[in-house]
């Protein structure tokens, strides 16, 4: 009897390029992970200065965020412009997942965290070199011409460590 795998042909293999963004997707997602489960609930609680959010609050944020910022990516990858996103756009996101998210609990951001970044670094190793070299317009960027490598080291990639080194602070 044949594996799936198997009968679909062997599965293909990530490139050195696409394997290296998707490591880096995940250490930035397990040591957010590990600082979150090490945090108390006071902690939990706090508020980010300057943000405003709290930081449980904040880590499933990073975790809801990867589905869209991998999606974008693919939208670059397939060499198709990014319309219509804008920063007020992704404010309005981020506001909004802070009001219906407000009293997340650490189990179920660390179950999203979990699953997100692993789908995320899957989608990643998919890509070929070839569609993380493909650049098109990003709105978001002011119609720049940007590759998908640089959506995915800008978004996916640096996300967990940008917020990383906020909680980090707010913590001291």
């Amino acid at each position: 009897m044949t594996t799936v795998n198997e009968s679909a042909g062997a599965a293909k293999t990530a490139t050195a390029r696409a394997n290296a963004l998707a490591e880096r997707l995940e250490q930035g997602a397990t040591a957010l992970a590990a600082l979150a489960k090490g945090l108390t609930d006071k902690e939990w609680q706090t508020r980010i200065p300057g943000d405003g959010r709290k930081i449980g609050v904040v880590i499933h944020h990073v975790a809801s965020m990867y589905p869209i910022e991998i999606e974008l990516a693919q939208v670059l990858a397939s060499g198709r412009p990014v319309t219509g996103v804008t920063w007020a756009d992704v404010h309005g996101i981020n506001a909004a997942h802070a009001s219906e998210q407000d009293e997340v609990t650490k189990e179920a951001a660390l179950d999203l965290l979990r699953q997100n970044s692993n789908a995320a670094a899957a989608a990643i190793r998919a890509l070929t070199d070839a569609e993380l070299d493909s650049a098109a317009a990003l709105s978001l960027n002011s119609d720049a011409p940007l590759t998908c490598q640089f959506m995915l080291e800008d978004h996916a990639v640096r996300h967990s460590y940008h917020h990383l080194a906020k909680i980090r602070a707010a913590l001291k």
